[in-house]
């Protein structure tokens, strides 16, 4: 007895996602976000707080009212405060990732690590503009119809096998907007269930949020793909000169380092144009093998893009987290719930007597019949799928994609507000490791103690060390990972940014050697003073550098205020007027002798 055919393909497997590609979703993007959030405990007292390095009350001159309105982390300053925050996006963070009222988690979650983010925009990296995109496109996608708290919640009686009445279905309904399901802006496609609580045959689910995430993964490979290969310095291709991006980056780690031994500069100089071409194919082949049906080969895909950013990881100081997020967005290509086999599952789980009564009706229709029955579920196919993508969601979707355009061609960034939000959040380039990397840098900060001694206040040493971290070539910043790397990059800022940023360095020595401790004090130990150094080396092949060469960045004075400094320079300038004004007036006094004006004073 032939069953009806359930096989995958075409334009909804293409644009959408099964439900279990969108648990993965879930599961894997709230596991690394709590991860990510946890880490950044240890980052609040320095870039959060009124103590640190961007207080509010620099911050909030710059800001008008919306900037304050939606970000809620501008308004607290104390430690204590923002750890409240970070606790509660914490908390959300693991709702979101066990599926507990799962649209109220994932709505929380990217808005307030939006507001993280305006809180201090020094600390907005990569990784930030993925979870910003994947936490907002989450908002939109039904995430919790299986491996969730909200779907076991659920007393729908399409977890059993028989089939469902029309009051229970909407019971059901009732029920899954009382899990946090939107009713309006979440495609709910009817699912036949298997008896374990997980969609059985073919369950595609197509949504202005699965086409649009898809077609962001495409961009952001594509936007990547296509930087390494219009690289002018032809960095990532086979004749690169004089290294290949490979060869200077697989330098950074231990695996970095076997790596290379494994493969030599000519192996890494044959797969360095390969990552390009990986890029630039697996994004567009992911689509083609979803349209064909082709499950095997969308995994495979999957899988060499995943390996590719895996490689990152074990050999990118720094690069972990945001190699697995980049990973996690590829899960909505997932072919997992396909069910190939020509018979559905659904079919095989109707009564017999059913199946029978179906065998009778098909064997008296017409030729005619077939047709116009095959023109009808057509038709009905397309308009529940262009139903699927007209919905509430569609405008706030369509609202980010144009505002990201406007951002990337004609907007005007140059005020305050425009800067901080839109240049912000709007960010929608993927264009890194460019070309090949030159030169490595690291830093290091001698600083002078009260009891005569020089530390590494940077690196939180009691000796300095000017040679190259001996754990293969370093990465900026690699006495201190994680948001730290944004801070040699500050120096720039003017007058009091700058003062209390640097200032923050010596608070953060003396409160960490116990230099005020109220019991056991340590005043030997404060720091006076100190120089902050950029050191960089040349990449040269077959592992090696150049010799050390190093450029002072800054300079500070410890333990002064923002009004000493400001006094200082007044006092500077004050001396310097009176220098000039004495300079001239001996200028005028010797050019009067040498006309002969005034001898007879004399």
């Amino acid at each position: 007895m032939a069953g009806r055919k359930a096989g995958p393909g075409g334009l909804r497997a293409a644009f959408g996602a099964t439900p279990q590609a969108l648990s993965i979703y879930r599961i894997s993007l709230g596991m690394l976000l709590t991860s990510e959030l946890v880490l950044r405990f240890q980052f609040l007292h320095a870039f959060y707080t009124d103590e640190g390095t961007m207080p509010l009350h620099l911050l909030l001159p710059r800001i008008d009212t919306l900037y304050r309105w939606f970000c809620i982390h501008c308004h607290f300053g104390t430690l204590f405060q923002q750890q409240v925050l970070l606790a509660i996006q914490v908390i959300f963070a693991v709702m979101f990732t066990l599926g507990y009222r799962t649209k109220l988690a994932s709505v929380v979650s990217w808005y307030m690590y939006s507001s993280a983010i305006l809180r201090n925009t020094w600390l907005y990296f990569i990784l930030d503009r993925y979870f910003f995109y994947l936490l907002f496109y989450g908002m939109f996608l039904p995430l919790s119809q299986c491996w969730s708290v909200d779907a076991s919640m659920s007393k729908s009686p399409q977890l059993s096998n028989s089939p469902p009445s029309s009051a229970s279905m909407a019971s059901s309904k009732d029920q899954g907007q009382m899990a946090g399901e939107s009713k309006s802006n979440d495609p709910q496609p009817t699912v036949s269930k298997a008896g374990n609580g997980e969609p059985s045959g073919v369950s595609v689910i197509v949504s202005p949020a699965t086409v649009t995430l898809k077609l962001l993964v495409l961009w952001i490979y594509l936007d990547a793909g296509g930087g390494k290969y219009m690289d002018p310095l032809k960095g990532w291709t086979f004749y690169a000169d004089p290294l290949p991006a490979l060869d200077t980056y697989c330098r950074h780690t231990f695996m970095a380092r076997c790596l290379y031994a494994i493969l030599g500069p000519m192996g890494l100089r044959l797969l360095t144009p390969t990552v390009v071409w990986v890029e630039l194919l697996s994004a567009p082949l992911a689509f083609v093998f979803s349209y064909v049906g082709n499950a095997k080969m969308t995994y495979a895909m999957i899988g060499i893009i995943s390996s590719l950013h895996f490689g990152i990881s074990l050999t990118i100081r720094n690069a972990v987290l945001l190699s697995f997020v980049a990973i996690v967005s590829w899960a909505i290509f997932l072919p997992v719930g396909w069910k190939e086999s020509t018979t559905s599952s659904s079919s095989s789980a109707r009564p017999q007597s059913d199946d029978a009564a179906d065998d009778h009706s098909r064997s008296q229709m017409t030729p005619s019949t077939t047709t116009a029955t095959a023109s009808t579920t057509t038709t009905t196919t397309t308009n529940q799928l262009a139903r699927s993508l007209i919905n509430p969601s569609t405008l706030i979707i369509v609202a980010m994609i144009s505002a990201n355009v406007w951002f990337e061609t004609v907007g005007d960034c140059t005020s305050g507000l425009k800067r901080n939000i839109f240049a912000t959040l709007l960010q929608n380039r993927w264009n890194v490791f460019i070309g090949a990397e030159e030169y490595v840098t690291w830093e290091i900060a001698p600083g002078r103690l009260a009891d005569g001694s020089i530390v590494d206040v940077w690196g939180r040493r009691d000796e300095v060390e000017w040679t190259m971290p001996g754990t293969g070539a370093p990465c900026t910043s690699t006495a201190r990972p994680g948001r730290w790397r944004s801070f040699p990059y500050l120096a720039e800022l003017d007058e009091e940014d700058n003062h209390i940023l640097w200032e923050y360095l010596c608070m953060q020595w003396d409160a960490e050697n116990l230099v005020d401790d109220p019991k056991n004090p340590h005043p030997e130990r404060r720091l006076l003073r100190y120089n902050f150094f950029m050191l960089q080396a040349d990449v040269l092949p077959n592992m090696g550098f150049s010799s050390t060469k190093k450029r002072l960045v800054h300079s500070h004075e410890c333990g002064q205020t923002w009004q000493d400094v400001v006094n200082e320079r007044r006092h500077q300038a004050g001396n310097e007027n009176e220098d000039e004004k004495q300079r001239q007036q001996q200028e005028q006094f010797g050019s009067m002798l040498s006309s002969g004006d005034g001898g007879g004073d004399l």
